[in-house]
């Protein structure tokens, strides 16, 4: 017959089974914001790809949109307090809101007014997340 623990040592072996639970999680928290850092480092600073090697992969992904039968897609998304004004001005569509992007959301932009615009594409930013009510992350689509 097994012995059965006292309620101590029972409380003793949950206390630990808990703490270990909260050091794993704690853990997966510090790597999930250490790659946001990444992300948000990469996104801020020039991509170093050439006019011809982000062409060739808008025309992939626009492509495979086209043969599922779209006429837009969201090519990138990113935080909002990456604008200068936190994409208040995308958020009221105001005029010269493309002034408030910054790294590779400038980028876009940017690449899209020189090579795809006069090819006939549209490009919009738009908030698309308001977690808690508040302006979150800004979606970039493209259209045709």
């Amino acid at each position: 017959m097994q012995a059965l623990p006292t309620a101590k040592d029972q409380r003793v072996k949950i206390a630990k089974v808990e703490g270990e639970r909260a050091s794993a999680m704690a853990k997966a928290q510090a790597a999930a914001e250490a790659e946001k850092r990444a992300f948000l480092d990469r996104i801020t600073k020039p991509s170093g790809l050439t006019d011809e090697q982000v062409l060739e992969k808008a025309a992939h992904i626009i492509n495979r949109a086209v043969e599922n039968g779209l006429t837009s897609v969201q090519v990138f998304r990113f935080p909002n307090h990456l604008c200068t004004d936190d994409g208040r001005a995308i958020d009221q569509h105001e005029a010269g809101w493309e002034r408030t992007l910054t790294g590779i959301p400038k980028e876009l932009y940017d690449f899209w007014e020189r090579q795809l615009k006069p090819r006939g594409y549209h490009i919009k930013y738009e908030v698309i997340d308001r977690a808690g009510g508040l302006r979150g992350d800004v979606g970039v689509s493209l259209s045709w």
